[in-house]
């Protein structure tokens, strides 16, 4: 006859079962990963029960879990008591830092029998060159409500990006006269980049990079409507409203090649006598839409002045820097 702990942390996916060894046994499931939203820096993710709900700089994981307290007879579990609570984390990245927080509270947990008196302890572990560090009085007991934070440190070269990581949420529960019981999930993905930052300016900062952002052509008039044209043919990729996003490149050869493969040497008469002598090409040939990648009618190209293309460079550089955007992340073009 044995005593344990048994944790489940309840979600909407498919469970799936860890071996048990007649002690203890535990169970996780994954909140799901909604897509998430266009939002500027300063908005926070909603909170949704058993969901990771994210924007492009911040993200809310509303998990439920469920733990039996329970006493193991000829290799069979008698549940003596049960707790349930749930764990909230909100966490809220910087567009110019690669030093964040997190805020997390644990509600206090609905209890039977012996499931009173059961004590916690949280670790937190990132990837990527993060390091996570969990503020929490630990051995805290689930019989009243708790919160700490997590905070975050990276350190980033100029021209960096650092690879893509999550953190990694590790639960021990223990109880008097009980085997202890564990149980952990992960965070949403998340990369830090100093990837315009130099010896004397540090630009290092983190984003959500599954979370498309957006870039504003209006107010660039030949080429704001040579790509309304587009989508009046029914060109849809990079389109805000219902179109598959585009996914920014960072490859000189290839961003060369593939304006090569669309834009003639010269413009044609009339657009040399209107002094629109600059070939704009979309999709752009810096993301992996580009050039010929896309049949005929998902593609265009517009002669503008030279001056509107540098600006359209200047718009999308300032762009790139305050969402972080790096290669393979996926975008819209508002238009």
């Amino acid at each position: 006859m044995g005593l344990g702990l048994l944790v489940t942390v309840a979600a909407p996916s498919a469970l799936a079962d860890q071996p048990s060894d007649g002690v203890l046994r535990v169970t996780v499931g994954s909140p799901r990963h909604p897509a998430g939203a266009l939002a500027g820096p300063a908005v926070n993710a909603t909170c949704t029960i058993n969901r990771i709900t994210v924007n492009r700089f911040s993200e809310c994981e509303w998990v439920t879990v469920h733990l039996d307290v329970v006493k193991v007879v000829n290799g069979r579990p008698v549940v003596e008591g049960t707790a349930d609570f749930d764990v909230k984390h909100q966490m809220t990245l910087k567009t110019n830092s690669a030093n964040w927080s997190e805020k997390f509270s644990i509600s206090k947990a609905r209890t039977t029998g012996q499931g009173r008196g059961v004590a916690v302890n949280l670790a937190a572990a990132s990837g990527g060159g993060t390091r996570a560090a969990v503020h929490f009085q630990q051995g805290h007991t689930l019989d009243s409500a708790a919160s700490g934070t997590v905070g975050y440190t990276t350190t980033i070269a100029p021209k960096k990006i650092k690879p893509k990581a999550k953190t990694t949420y590790n639960y021990t529960f223990t109880k008097a006269g009980y085997s202890p019981g564990s149980v952990s999930y992960a965070s949403a993905v998340y990369r830090c980049d100093n990837y315009y930052g130099s010896t004397r300016t540090n630009r290092s900062g983190c984003a959500i990079p599954q979370v498309p952002t957006g870039v504003s052509m209006v107010g660039l008039a030949r080429i704001d409507e040579g790509i309304r044209k587009l989508r009046a043919r029914g060109g849809h990729y990079g389109d805000p409203n219902g179109g598959k996003p585009l996914h920014w490149m960072i490859n000189k050869t290839q961003e060369n090649a593939n304006r090569t493969a669309v834009c003639p040497r010269t413009a044609p008469p009339d657009m040399r006598r209107a002094g629109r002598t600059s070939c704009d090409e979309y999709p752009f040939a810096s993301t992996k839409e580009g050039g010929t990648h896309l049949p005929a009618n998902q593609r265009e190209i517009t002669w503008v002045k030279t001056q509107e293309n540098k600006s359209q460079g200047g718009r999308i550089t300032a762009w790139r820097g305050q969402m972080h955007v790096m290669d393979g992340d996926p975008f819209y073009v508002i238009a």
